[in-house]
């Protein structure tokens, strides 16, 4: 048997594997997380409750409506995206120049409530979300089986965290996005409307925290709990890739994804902590974290 470091090759790449999904959700996360700080400087602690809405919303949609998971995939990211939007408008924009303490309590306060509400209406236990037709099963790849959705996963979030990186930091939208956080007096002078533009930024970042939610569906159950359990990790892997920056959340995030999956090979009993020792480890030798910048 072919042995890596003394561990079968397998089990090693099977863990590698697992490394690269926990990875692309923490990535999508992140960057969803990145994009509502560094734009709007708002520390959404709504970001998990936002995640745990796709989900709901791609099952309720299936349930009742018979929409299936591809729609939904665009759908229900689109549908979180308008009510975070609706949220911004007409509270959290209230908040922006009072200190960023009540930003982050309101969004706390924001992802208590939408928790109860689902815990009350639908239990705390998970349900099942099928995985599509076309992605069941999986491909012998000689050394490993890979299950075909889990590889999906993976490619699509690396997608889509591209895509929006490019968004933000290449396009004329994306410009006027960072002027409007920048000096939004003079760019609002020259005929750009900011509060839409930040009511944008908000919308797009719940998007995102959504679509990571229609993509976990089929792996984990459908719980109003499943933003609770994610929330804290990406919250730190946002810290190591430095609050606000787009590149450093999206690599910040497979890394430490994929250093967490060998540790459960090497040293399974530090692999729920490892995330929070590279961030200690970080942020004592570069506050700002990897990708940040120094205020």
């Amino acid at each position: 048997m072919t042995m890596i470091f003394g561990i079968p090759i397998q089990a090693f790449l099977g863990q590698l594997l697992i490394g690269l999904i926990n990875g692309s959700f923490y990535a999508l996360l992140s960057l969803g997380l990145a994009v509502i700080f560094g734009l709007l400087r708002v520390i959404n602690f709504a970001h998990g409750a936002q995640y745990m809405l796709g989900a709901f919303v791609a099952l309720l949609l299936l349930q009742y409506f018979g929409i299936n998971y591809w729609i939904a995939l665009f759908v229900a990211p689109v549908i979180v995206g308008v009510v975070g939007a609706a949220i911004e408008r007409t509270m959290l924009s209230r908040l922006y120049k009072l200190d960023h303490l009540y930003g982050l309590l309101f969004t706390f306060g924001l992802a208590l409530t939408i928790e109860g509400t689902f815990r009350y209406l639908y239990g705390a236990a998970g349900q099942p979300y099928s995985v599509p037709a076309a992605l069941a099963g999986g491909t012998n790849l000689g050394f490993m089986f890979l299950p075909i959705y889990r590889g999906w996963v993976v490619v699509i979030s690396l997608v889509a965290c591209i895509a929006t990186w490019l968004l933000i930091e290449k396009t004329k939208l994306g410009s006027y996005l960072r002027a409007a956080t920048e000096n939004p007096v003079l760019v609002q002078a020259f005929g750009v409307n900011v509060p839409l533009l930040l009511t944008f930024t908000y919308g797009l970042g719940a998007a995102l925290a959504a679509f990571a939610g229609v993509l976990a569906a089929p792996i984990y159950q459908v719980s109003p709990l499943m933003g609770t359990n994610i929330i804290i990790v990406v919250f730190a892997v946002v810290v190591v890739g430095g609050m606000g920056s787009i590149m450093g959340a999206i690599i910040t995030g497979y890394m430490l994804g994929i250093a967490e999956g060998l540790t459960k090979v090497f040293y399974p009993e530090a692999s729920n902590i490892v995330i929070f020792v590279i961030m200690a480890i970080v942020l004592l030798i570069r506050p700002a974290g990897l990708f940040g910048r120094d205020a």
